[in-house]
């Protein structure tokens, strides 16, 4: 029941709130030539500043939606309508990978439920499978595409490393993808000058994900994750989350 949302990548001149980041890698373009009104947000704090105090929220829970929920009723004592409830949840299943990643807290499972009664929706766990599916969804998608599908830059200790994650009901969806894949990690490395290109593919039903990396040291694989890099990929067992499982480890071993 919603459009799209417009994508801005350009603040200049304008009042802008971030949600769910707060670096300078992933704030638009001349973040720093607009008014910077509010940041809520679920991960570390970033490296954002600003010139004048601001609304900030950071709580460590499994998504951004559930802080929402949270600042709706204690904070700005608003209802909240129906077909953003269905919103909201949704991008707690999604973040929390049906409650099944590391990052799922309970105040995430109960902020969901209630989301469901606002919004009307019986099964939830039915609703998110539909959207597993959904977001598996790779016939007829570019690789590129499907590697900035959810794409994050970070600095490394002074190392520019990309993670993208493919969420898949199954890893058999892109088994005949694999080299398209990977040439693609290869261009955008060369294009960003990066260090390491890296690629979760994240198999929720499997709970694990088989990682694809394009590195200048293949090393930094076994330094983050104690497994050897075998050709292009390596097997992760239980790692279900890019911000609490992959990132923390790499910037580990990239520090030592």
């Amino acid at each position: 029941g919603f459009d799209p949302p417009e994508i801005r990548t350009d603040v200049t001149g304008e009042q802008y709130m971030l949600v769910d980041h707060s670096d300078i890698k992933q704030a638009p373009d001349n973040w720093d030539k607009g008014e910077l009104l509010a940041v809520v947000d679920h991960h570390k704090i970033g490296d954002i500043t600003t010139p004048n105090p601001i609304f900030f929220c950071a709580m460590p829970y499994g998504c951004t939606g559930t802080i929402l929920n949270i600042l709706y009723k204690d904070v700005f004592k608003k209802d909240i309508a129906p077909k953003v409830a269905a919103l909201m949840m949704s991008a707690i299943l999604s973040d929390t990978v049906l409650f099944k990643s590391a990052t799922c807290t309970p105040q995430d499972k109960e902020a969901a439920e209630e989301l469901a009664k606002i919004a009307g929706i019986d099964d939830m766990m039915e609703w998110g499978m539909e959207m597993a599916k959904a977001k598996s969804a790779v016939e007829g998608v570019s690789a590129r595409d499907l590697v900035f599908r959810d794409y994050k830059d970070f600095d490394m200790s002074g190392n520019a490393v990309g993670v993208g994650q493919l969420e898949l009901v199954s890893l058999d969806l892109v088994a005949n993808m694999r080299d398209d894949l990977y040439a693609e990690l290869e261009k955008i490395k060369a294009e960003k000058n990066a260090h390491s290109i890296f690629l979760m593919l994240t198999d929720i039903m499997e709970e694990g994900t088989d990682l694809m990396a394009v590195t200048d040291d293949p090393a930094i694989i076994n330094k983050a994750f104690g497994k050897t890099l075998e050709g292009r990929t390596v097997f992760l067992p239980g790692v279900m989350s890019r911000k609490k499982q992959m990132v923390p480890n790499l910037e580990q071993a990239f520090s030592g």
